[in-house]
């Protein structure tokens, strides 16, 4: 098939423009970056420059690629972490989850597309109450931390935009990503121990290396219906537990212990509730409906073996 890839450069990007092309589609992938155009023809497929908040530029790229399919991984996300002012640093990205996402939309229409694939997130947007794990039927968040609600509305937009859209509107919610190109920020911080267990750690977390992600994105292309799915490994766990495995597989020092009072003014709400009270998700659907599974089905091994260099070498 003809796949057009709205965001072809970044940390997911990357990963899933080889798979597709090795799987035999002829590709188009956009960056906003001139520089990085070589980087997309390097690997095979066709570059172009959009930036992805210009409708017409959007609608032009994708009626000169004649894609059969719209994959949208457009974020925009600067490289220091600010998860005390969420909405702030996730500002661009909000904008391509809404004005972006109507603009693929919007082009995939005009030009015949029969589908498109777009990323969305599971994890801090779940629901905060009931059982640890969340399947794509449980209900979002209804009350996000106040820093977190401008990023709720527009995964809540991009969703339902995508998924009632009059194609085959699929949405990946993607756990926390790991591999190269994105773990270097959470190594970081655990290396200079600055990333501690808050309270209990009892907030439950799912992952999913960026090479599951991407072979899932490919699964979604090729046979996936309407609708959500998670894309998350088998084993969602909680902070006090893959923290300090994390730690130790990047030879860092365990990771502090902060209690709630003291974390909430330091660090913020954001970070007291992921810690205290996320809940993780259940990849049932994805692996059901898209005959897929992740090669690694657990951030235990992911996590020694495939966290930043390239995948089965040892870090």
């Amino acid at each position: 098939m003809r796949v057009f890839v709205a965001g072809g450069t970044g940390a997911l990007g990357r990963r899933l423009v080889p798979q597709l092309l090795a799987r035999g589609h002829e590709v188009t992938a956009t960056t906003r970056s001139a520089d990085k155009a070589g980087e997309l023809a390097a690997l095979g497929a066709r570059p172009a420059v959009v930036d992805g908040l210009d409708g017409v530029a959007v609608g032009r790229a994708v009626a000169e690629a004649r894609s059969d399919v719209i994959v949208h991984q457009m974020t925009a996300l600067a490289a220091a972490p600010d998860l005390r002012h969420f909405d702030r640093w996730f500002a661009t990205t909000n904008e391509l989850r809404t004005a972006g996402t109507r603009h693929l939309l919007a082009a995939a229409q005009a030009s015949g597309a029969e589908r498109v694939v777009a990323q969305s997130f599971t994890g801090w947007p779940n629901a905060r109450t009931g059982g640890p794990v969340k399947t794509e039927d449980d209900p979002l968040d209804p009350e996000p931390a106040a820093a977190q609600r401008e990023s709720m509305a527009a995964i809540r937009f991009l969703e339902r935009a995508v998924t009632e859209a009059p194609l085959t509107g699929i949405v990946l919610r993607y756990g926390t990503f790991y591999g190269p190109g994105a773990s270097e920020p959470m190594v970081e911080l655990i290396r200079k121990r600055g990333m501690p267990i808050v309270g209990s750690g009892s907030g439950v977390w799912s992952f999913i290396h960026l090479d599951d992600a991407a072979a899932a994105t490919v699964a979604a292309v090729e046979r996936g219906s309407a609708g959500l799915y998670n894309v998350v490994d088998d084993d969602p766990a909680p902070v006090a537990e893959w923290l300090p495995h994390l730690a130790a597989a990047v030879g860092a020092k365990p990771p502090r212990r902060v209690p709630v009072w003291l974390a909430r003014p330091l660090a913020g709400e954001v970070v007291v509730r992921w810690m205290t009270e996320g809940r993780g998700a259940s990849n049932a659907k994805a692996k059901r409906e898209l005959d897929w599974r992740p090669r690694w089905s657990s951030w235990r091994d992911g996590f020694r073996h495939a966290l930043t260099d390239a995948v089965g070498a040892a870090p």
